[in-house]
């Protein structure tokens, strides 16, 4: 057999494994070693593995994935969420929708301390669903508003997912960092913006919150305080080259350790708690990375990869129409794959790709997490909406909150559409820094 049908076969296999429902990093990984027996022996196929394990796991900055992790985690037993939530509702739960409003924008608020969307979408769902819920809002606006602007956290620097793409890619995790603070503002206004302009014309769908007066307001404010202090510390000392990105996930993670403390929010429970689910998070990160970085290995050795790449750059084909294929190509990926499956899998085909047709990395990177975020909330996976669903119990159905998460996913979509007519809305603030 000659390599490159012993790779497409291999990728095959591969696609039908995790159809079939096989954990990523167990499809992957174990068609990839088989692959690498019969290209090579038994022996240097173990070689192989090795490499994969010891290169991908002792890369200095992949340490970095579980100390933002255990950070995101500590922020969210810590309960700091609901101080964000508190102190935004006092400013914005009084125009319509104002309850949706403060759910954007504690979203992306909570991404600043976190870049994990699973710990905003749960904390701002068990915050705001009762409250939508008791103001008679449309629960499919509630539900839709909440799972989608969670997604914010993966976009709002820091963010476990740029962390990724500029591991695989060796993409200035900096610069990325960097590059998203555009599009999330961007992003954010969209949804406010739609948010509000709906319940104008429908009031039905999100009533006017109750006013706070400006003493109240001003109150709230110092609860803004842990939430800018661990921003400014991470990114400021990441932009003043104080540390890199793993030492500043390092420093941010005790960070929130101290300040939990000394707010005595920090029970024995809760941080054993985050600890664990830091551990689990992070292995099964680990696992998918070494068992995509073999996988990635066996399919350039059967010239599966270069064929692809030369394949679709000499085609002829219009650029942007590449980019419009890859975009939809993330969209039926997110329907079969968990977002960092999707990512890790797809990067060794498409982010070559892109570098051949000349794309800038840092944009890049922001188009793929912009289509991951999508993914988050696109059925029939949407790991999101299932978490939101799980938080709500009865008070909404879960076809609801797949069908409210439509109109941001278009928003979403037209932010894509924004960012490839106009690249430098992603460039020009990291060309500022770097």
């Amino acid at each position: 057999m000659d390599p490159f049908t012993l790779g497409l076969l291999a990728l095959i296999a591969a696609i039908v494994l995790i159809a079939l429902g096989v954990p990523l990093a167990f499809s992957i990984g174990s068609v990839a070693i088989v692959g690498n027996i019969i290209f090579f022996d038994i022996n240097r196929s173990g070689i192989q593995l090795y490499n994969s394990v010891f290169g991908k796991g002792t890369d200095f900055l992949l340490a970095s994935v579980p100390l933002f992790i255990f950070m995101g985690q500590l922020v969210a037993v810590g309960n700091i969420g609901r101080d964000l939530y508190d102190c935004v509702y006092k400013w914005f739960g009084r125009v319509p929708g104002g309850l949706a409003v403060t759910s954007v924008v504690t979203s992306a608020g909570f991404g600043a301390v976190t870049g994990v969307s699973a710990a905003a979408v749960a904390t701002v769902a068990t915050l705001s669903m009762p409250e939508m819920k008791r103001y008679n809002y449309n629960m499919r606006l509630a539900a839709g508003s909440i799972a989608t602007a969670s997604t914010l956290a993966i976009l709002v620097p820091p963010s476990l997912m740029m962390i990724l793409f500029g591991l695989w890619t060796e993409t200035s995790i900096g610069r990325l960092f960097m590059a998203g603070v555009i599009p999330a503002v961007l992003l954010t206004v969209m949804f406010c913006v739609y948010i509000v302009a709906r319940c104008t014309l429908r009031p039905e769908d999100g009533p006017v919150g109750p006013g706070y007066p400006m003493s109240d307001r001003l109150a709230a404010l110092p609860k803004l305080i842990p939430v800018i202090l661990i921003f400014v510390i991470v990114m400021g000392g990441i932009y003043s080259g104080t540390f890199t990105p793993s030492e500043a996930a390092g420093v941010g993670a005790f960070t929130v350790l101290a300040l939990l403390l000394l707010m005595r929010r920090l029970t024995w429970q809760g941080f054993v708690q985050a600890a664990v689910q830091t551990g689990q998070i992070s292995l099964m990160i680990f696992a998918i990375f070494i068992a995509v970085g073999l996988f990635t290995s066996f399919l350039v050795l059967t010239n599966v990869t270069p064929t692809f790449v030369n394949l679709i750059a000499g085609s002829g084909l219009n650029k942007y129409l590449v980019i419009l294929m890859i975009v939809v190509m993330f969209l039926i990926l997110g329907m079969i794959l968990d977002p960092i499956g999707m990512l890790l899998l797809s990067l060794p085909f498409v982010f070559p790709l892109a570098m051949r047709l000349g794309f800038d990395p840092v944009w890049f990177g922001i188009i793929c997490v912009l289509m991951v975020e999508i993914a988050l909330v696109t059925p029939p996976v949407g790991f999101n909406c299932f978490i939101l669903k799980q938080v709500a119990g009865d008070m909404v159905e879960l076809k609801d909150v797949f069908l409210g998460t439509l109109p941001f996913v278009i928003m979403s979509l037209l932010l894509v559409a924004l960012l490839v007519a106009f690249p430098g809305l992603v460039l020009w603030l990291p060309n500022q820094f770097f």
